[in-house]
């Protein structure tokens, strides 16, 4: 099946990040995709990959100076000419000033000339990135149209490790084809409803039981079903991450808050995918102020909360669709296939911490799925944007004819 990128024509702006690297073997993957790109760079930019390796992959010059004849004549011809534009690495200059409108260079006179969707892949420091400023150029980008990559988590170039990283140039190809796929993505007119990240039960007004669940994998989930058109319902417990503005999002602490939430949502959607990691139990008293150390050993009784998965599943009509999840450390496929038939899901997704690079925090995950007809499907150990992407398809094949 040829890739949803034949014969599309892609503007690659390049801003000076030492991720620009990763755009080198981005320009091969979507010309490989039948994709033709033309690149253009920042001034900065070239200090990381020299012009000549972006020309001589792409077979197009490389433009980055605005005030040349060249620059000037081409900048709104280029810019009408793309299908698409995609700014990766996207630094924290850049985004802010296509944010405020400044057009200084190349890349956001392209920018500012353009018609066709734009794609921002980040790429900066972990405290650039969580910055306010930042976070509120962002947020306005994607106010105006623009599609955020999400940024992965891990070690930076400064040594310090959080979110920042630019995505693997393999995750923004599956960005760009899922928008290319179909003129009419497969979830439009569909409501999905996805929950993510940790419960906190407190214990009292400063601690809380909780699990190390950071919401990645969820957020993904949300992000592929919205790229696919579908309107997505994001319950979302505490975590630091930022769904993209056209995910519904209703933030929650409990799983009792939780419960809450999906079960008010859920009559109304078309599917639910159970990725949050709910506590099982929660204080059964909650002390009005903190404990001290001085009151003496702390024992707590803890008390069940509700299975938001086993009420949905108690509720679900025949034309919903849930995809729950089992997160194990023994016993994996028994345990998984268990909840899964006890829960009434239509299939579980598997993780086993005893996987390497499966489990919380990390931007990786490898994942088994399981059907009631005995059927599986395994799949290797993928980025969690990948992931998400393989199980908005498996949605897709098991929902209902329209």
């Amino acid at each position: 099946m040829p890739s949803p990128l034949e014969n599309k024509r892609v503007l690659l702006g390049v801003s000076g990040s030492i991720a620009a690297y990763k755009s080198v073997v981005l320009v091969r993957l979507l010309i490989k995709a039948g994709a033709s790109v033309q690149v253009i760079m920042t001034s900065a930019a070239s200090a990381f990959v020299a012009p000549l390796t972006f020309s001589t992959l792409s077979k197009r010059p490389v433009f980055s100076d605005l005030s040349s004849e060249s620059g000037w004549n081409n900048h709104v011809e280029l810019a009408l000419w793309a299908d698409a534009m995609l700014v990766a690495p996207a630094t924290a200059n850049t985004l802010a000033k296509m944010a405020h409108g400044v057009c200084d260079n190349m890349l956001t006179a392209c920018y500012l000339s353009g018609r066709c969707p734009v794609f921002l892949a980040p790429a900066m420091d972990v405290d650039m990135w969580n910055h306010a400023a930042t976070q509120r150029n962002v947020q306005r980008l994607q106010e105006d149209g623009n599609f955020l990559i999400p940024v992965g988590h891990g070690e930076l170039a400064s040594g310090l490790s959080g979110p920042g990283r630019m995505a693997e140039p393999e995750d923004i190809l599956g960005f760009l084809e899922a928008y290319f796929r179909s003129s009419r993505p497969p979830l439009s007119g569909k409501r999905i409803l996805v929950t993510a990240g940790p419960t906190y039960e407190p214990i009292d007004p400063v601690r809380f039981i909780g699990n190390r669940s950071s919401g990645k994998m969820g957020l993904a989930i949300a992000h592929a079903a919205m790229m696919q058109g579908a309107a997505v319902e994001l319950v979302l417990g505490p975590s630091a991450l930022v769904p993209d503005p056209k995910i519904r999002v209703s933030r929650v602490e409990s799983a009792r808050e939780m419960h809450a939430a999906a079960m008010a949502l859920f009559p109304a959607c078309d599917a639910a995918i159970l990725n949050a990691a709910v506590a099982d139990f929660r204080p059964k008293e909650i002390a009005g102020r903190k404990i001290k150390k001085d009151e003496g050993n702390l024992q707590l009784e803890l008390v069940k909360n509700p299975d938001i998965a086993a009420d949905l599943g108690k509720i679900k009509r025949p034309d919903q669709r849930i995809i729950g999840f089992a997160l194990e450390t023994h016993n994996a496929e028994a345990h998984a296939l268990d909840k899964m038939y006890r829960k009434n899901f239509d299939c579980i997704v598997l993780n086993a911490l005893t996987e390497p690079g499966a489990g919380f925090l990390l931007d990786t995950n490898k994942i088994s799925v399981f059907f009631p007809d005995n059927k599986r499907r395994d799949f290797e150990l993928k980025s969690k944007a990948s992931v998400g992407q393989d199980i908005i398809d498996i949605l897709l094949s098991i929902l209902p004819p329209a």
